[in-house]
């Protein structure tokens, strides 16, 4: 009921122990906070804030336009709702190092687990788009080196992210990739690999942990848990799907009504009124207002 029993540093320092064991842990993303608590509920061993997600939702495009304040909010609200540690897309840090090291107290403030920031330009592309650029190394290690110092609980994560292997090639990729480590990243997230060789390359090459996006559409082929794993991932995010297959079936649900006047064919589709109470643990509410009103001195 209300906010999940967790606090915020018990989810970071699992996070944590769940990074330094042998398992692949599995983030889907959360496009609100019902959302999270479901994927709680199937088993995954965190949730994923995606830039792209809460652009969407605002009804913009990935490219920027998005404040600190709009992420720190809504990735607030969805972490507050699982016991599971969450990780969010900060961009590239909502400005100068200064700005990425206040992103990062904020994001913890917020109750999140961690973050990534990446070294796109601004404006920046969705990591699967083409036309993107990158800053140069060392305004790029400003940025890691910024968020690492600001953080004031060792056991936030902070992540980095390199668009660079589509632009100047794996090699570049990877050297680029240990030098934001050695800048203070826990954990590298090299976007647009193409194959599982440029994932188990980059995982050879860093001794922190590697993060895999598969996303659909993108430059990746959407490998398995299994694959990925063998290749020496040890994240895997999975930032549109729930979004997609949501976004999906509510189009479909108004070209119902609309060709056939009326919803009744969709709602064999639709989750049920007592699914949703379930997920909701609306019994757990009127339980406490029945104790409230009932309470006698």
């Amino acid at each position: 009921m209300l906010h999940a029993p967790t606090s915020a540093s018990d989810k970071r320092r699992r996070l944590r122990e769940a990074l330094a064991g042998p398992d692949l842990l599995r983030l889907p993303g959360a496009f609100n906070p019902l959302s999270a608590r479901l994927i709680e509920e199937k088993g995954f061993e965190g949730v994923y804030i995606s830039g792209a997600v809460l652009s969407a939702d605002l009804g913009l495009p990935d490219i920027g336009l998005t404040t600190l304040t709009e992420v720190a909010a809504r990735s607030g609200q969805i972490a507050r709702m699982t016991n599971l540690p969450a990780i969010v897309d900060a961009d590239t840090g909502f400005g100068e190092p200064m700005n990425v090291a206040r992103t990062i107290q904020v994001l913890e403030d917020a109750g999140l687990a961690g973050a990534h920031i990446e070294d796109q330009v601004n404006p920046k592309r969705c990591g699967h788009l083409d036309g993107k650029s990158v800053v140069g190394l060392g305004d790029a290690v400003k940025r890691i080196r910024a968020a690492a110092d600001a953080r004031r609980d060792p056991d936030f994560l902070i992540m980095a992210r390199t668009d660079a292997r589509a632009i100047e090639g794996l090699d570049a990729a990877i050297d680029r990739a240990k030098a934001l480590v050695d800048a203070g990243a826990d954990a590298i997230f090299p976007e647009a690999m193409a194959d599982l060789g440029e994932f188990e390359a980059v995982a050879s090459a860093v001794d922190v942990p590697v993060l895999a996006n598969m996303t659909e559409f993108g430059k990746s082929e959407l490998f398995s848990t299994a694959q990925l794993a063998s290749a020496g991932v040890r994240i895997v995010i999975y930032p549109v799907t729930l979004l997609r297959l949501a976004m999906g079936e509510a189009e479909r649900g108004l070209d119902e009504i609309v060709a056939a006047g009326t919803q009744a064919g969709a709602v064999p589709r639709m989750q049920t009124r007592a699914r949703l109470y379930e997920l909701l643990d609306y019994a757990g509410y009127n339980e406490f207002d029945s104790e409230i009103f009932t309470y006698r001195p």
